[in-house]
């Protein structure tokens, strides 16, 4: 398959900086802005730099919906500390009201009714208005930095079909500083090299480290001197891309350490980054904070962190001369930081700025005499219709979506065979804007447990492999889609748009599905959140079973059946289909192509698709967690 240059890609588009010149079309969708707070978005500075945060996104270029979830369980040290604490509880820990725009914005009650009243959260064209008055609000951008806490290229049919570059384009004119990254990595090094060159701002990653046998591997060295350098910064560090930069923020110096996402090697495919080590490395952060200290002597030393919020509190406990940690990957919107004493008796903030562009996070700092005495910190909710659309913004957005989808311009590890010819020559608003069929509940997935668009993948891997059971894994990005709405193949891609969505059916025995299951539990609910992979349970398609997050690994799992009431036996073989898989790429059609057939074949001749059963497992010892409320399954 032939490739194409990045640069190459955008001037294929007809887009750069300037796209501001073409005309714009605003994204309100009529909500009145009277529903809003006249002074939602009035945020005067408190000190002398602001630092912008967002985090997440998924690809998510337009507005979108995005329910929170009702489960959110915290076990060990994390029992109803933030984030682990949902629906009323949170709205009280938070000092929210029910039924306002903040309890539609962070939690999942009343969402539906919630989301025709206060329309669609994020859209970069509304995050980029909401950033310029920000930054203008602190008197300039001079004195402000803007953090991008990594997720941002992967998530979305464009995204994928660009390999990123979407949102790279889109984070330079959005302004972005700083970002790290988690699935960025799972394009190729090319790829991801090609984007970091492309990005304007840096890219940095203190865990990220080039393989020993890499670095004496020419073909490696001459990837890395095809991109001036890029992915070797430090070759006797072994750094394979900036650990840290110095930002100089309304006349202070603050040093921005990035910490990508610590188990890339073990949750995303190998193949994809061989060059390249990742690790949580609490050691080797300890000793370059200490080194920033004594040879940069910032004024204040922050945080990129594509950790979790737990590993980030656990950490901000551990490394002493933190002063903030801007986190992500769990997605947590939470709009009060949570203080945490480091072991030196100094206090650092622990923040999360959620996903989807529904948030930004702001955080002031009041830096004298080269010292932070305080700092203030806020989250604002996006609400699409509560702002005006970026007309340069936008029009590269609808601009980019009018290109066409192309072999020639799309580069993937699948066969030819696999892309769908009927959708070449078509754009990829085209594409996305088929209406597959008619969702007849709230279709989402955010949970620690089976979400509704997570049966539906489910559905469909069994439909295509008539298998007895479908796994599917419990990623937290993917957008919600209301009752009675159309389900689009957007909506579809947001779920599954992976650069190895190739699907597959194996045959297992039920003492090694059993086993598998354990262990993604296990790296769910392990006390020790460095031992925790920061996703939600694994998904399973026509299996019902019973979890006690509370037990120890290989104890938490009971009574697994099949719908037919079948009892999971040990040494009986099972026939599982899935997709995703970290290993060898297999030759089941990619995914999305498979929920668009189940879906187009399976509804109703009103069009509506219908779920009959949903297999949400039956918990225990759970019933007094303030990380769950309003579960549909039962609780023990």
């Amino acid at each position: 398959m032939s490739k194409i240059n990045r640069r190459d890609f955008l001037k294929l588009l007809g887009i750069t900086a300037t796209a501001g010149s073409l005309p714009a079309i605003y994204g309100c969708s009529g909500t009145s802005r009277s529903v809003f707070a006249k002074d939602l978005y009035t945020l005067p500075m408190k000190g002398n730099a602001r630092i912008l945060h967002i985090t997440d996104v998924h690809g998510q270029l337009n507005p979108v919906y995005f329910r929170e979830p009702n489960v959110n369980l915290g076990v060990g040290d994390a029992f109803g500390r933030p984030p682990h604490v949902v629906g009323p509880k949170f709205l009280e820990t938070m000092k929210f009201k029910p039924a306002t725009a903040e309890s539609y914005a962070y939690t999942y009650m009343d969402f539906e009714s919630s989301a025709k009243k206060y329309g669609r959260m994020g859209g970069f064209a509304h995050i980029k208005t909401l950033l310029d008055s920000l930054r203008q609000q602190a008197g300039g951008k001079t004195n402000t930095i803007t953090l991008d806490g990594g997720d941002l290229w992967q998530g979305s049919g464009t995204s994928l079909w660009t390999r990123g570059v979407d949102m790279v384009e889109a984070s330079n004119i959005l302004g972005v500083d700083v970002m790290v990254g988690h699935w960025e990595f799972t394009y190729r090094e090319r790829e991801v090299l090609s984007n970091v060159a492309l990005f304007k701002g840096d890219f940095i990653g203190q865990n990220v480290r080039v393989e020993d046998a890499s670095l004496m591997d020419d073909v490696y060295g001459e990837l890395v001197e095809e991109f001036d350098g890029r992915g070797l910064y430090d070759e006797d560090a072994g750094y394979a891309f900036q650990p840290y930069v110095i930002k100089n923020v309304g006349g202070a110096r603050i040093a921005v350490i990035g910490q990508a996402f610590p188990r890339t090697g073990n949750a995303n495919p190998k193949e994809f980054f061989p060059d390249w080590s990742f690790g949580i490395r609490e050691d080797d952060m300890i000793e370059l904070v200490n080194t920033i200290r004594e040879e940069e002597k910032p004024d204040a030393i922050v945080l990129l962190s594509h950790n979790g919020m737990d590993v980030d509190i656990k950490m901000a406990e551990n490394v002493p001369g933190l002063n903030a940690i801007f986190g992500g990957h769990t997605h947590d919107g939470i709009p009060q930081p949570i203080k945490v004493k480091n072991i030196e008796g100094n206090t650092c903030l622990v923040t999360n700025a959620g996903s989807n562009g529904k948030f930004i996070g702001v955080m002031d700092f009041d830096i004298q005499d080269g010292k932070v005495k305080e700092m203030h910190y806020q989250m604002l909710p996006v609400f699409a219709d509560a702002l005006p659309a970026d007309k340069e913004m936008q029009a590269y957005i609808d601009q980019m979506r009018n290109t066409k989808y192309d072999k020639n311009i799309i580069e993937s590890r699948v066969k030819e065979h696999f892309y769908l010819d009927s959708r070449l020559g078509k754009t990829f608003k085209e594409i996305l804007d088929e209406k597959l069929a008619i969702a007849d509940r709230l279709l989402y997935r955010r949970g620690n447990f089976m979400g509704t668009w997570d049966q539906i993948l489910c559905n469909a891997l069994r439909e295509e492999y008539d298998a007895d059971i479908a796994m599917s894994a419990g990623v937290r990005w993917g957008t919600s889609t209301l009752k009675g709405d159309w389900i689009t193949m957007e909506d579809l891609m947001t779920q599954c748009s992976l650069t190895y969505g190739e699907t597959y059916v194996t045959e297992m025995t039920g003492h090694d599905l059993l086993n598998t299951i354990e262990q993604v539990a296990d790296n769910l609910f392990d006390p020790d959140p460095y031992l925790q992979s920061g996703g939600d349970m694994v998904r399973l398609g026509g299996l019902d079973y019973t979890i006690d997050p509370s037990q120890k690994l290989y104890e938490r799992i009971t009574d697994a059946r099949l719908d037919n009431g079948h009892l999971i036996e040990a040494d009986k073989t099972y026939k599982v289909a899935g997709w995703a898989t970290v290993g060898k790429a297999p030759d089941g059609r990619l995914m999305w192509d498979v929920v668009r057939d189940y879906i187009i074949k399976n509804k109703g001749k009103d069009n509506i698709l219908k779920l009959d059963k949903i297999n949400h497992p039956k918990l225990l010892g759970v019933s007094s967690n303030p990380g769950i409320a309003d579960y549909p399954g039962e609780v023990g």
